[in-house]
């Protein structure tokens, strides 16, 4: 599929998912942390867009091996940032996610972030919010 289809389904999804979780309660006018989900078979192709993803400003967690159902093993990192949840703002973080991941033949994953509370908190224990650990 191509960058610009990819694209065209991520932001309808980004718009869909933004709706969502104010629908929720959660606070508009604050900073998310947003976990955007890479993977793939190759370790080294996953580890050469952890730094470009790192070069662009973002946060990069180490590398983790998944043993997946069939048996087979993929890796996977998120390259996580501070933003609001705004949709243009989202927009443009993942045409450059997708981009990283295309470059280096990989997956991009989508993204992630938290519910926030009327105290301005991440709320991060699955037993309060069954649903939102982190929403995607």
């Amino acid at each position: 599929m191509s960058i610009e289809r990819q694209l065209k389904e991520q932001k309808q999804e980004n718009k869909e998912i933004v709706e969502a979780i104010l629908a929720d309660g959660s606070m508009p006018d604050v900073e998310y942390t947003i976990e955007h989900h890479f993977s793939s078979t190759n370790f080294d192709r996953l580890e050469k867009a952890a730094v470009d993803a790192f070069k662009l400003g973002y946060e990069v967690n180490d590398a983790e091996e998944m043993e997946l159902e069939d048996g087979s093993v993929i890796y996977c990192f998120d390259a996580v940032a501070s933003q609001m949840l705004d949709t243009d703002l989202l927009d443009e973080a993942c045409e450059k996610m997708l981009t990283i991941a295309a470059k280096h033949k990989i997956d991009y994953d989508g993204w992630g972030t938290y519910f926030i509370d009327e105290n301005g908190e991440e709320v991060r224990d699955e037993d309060e919010y069954d649903d939102e650990e982190p929403l995607h």
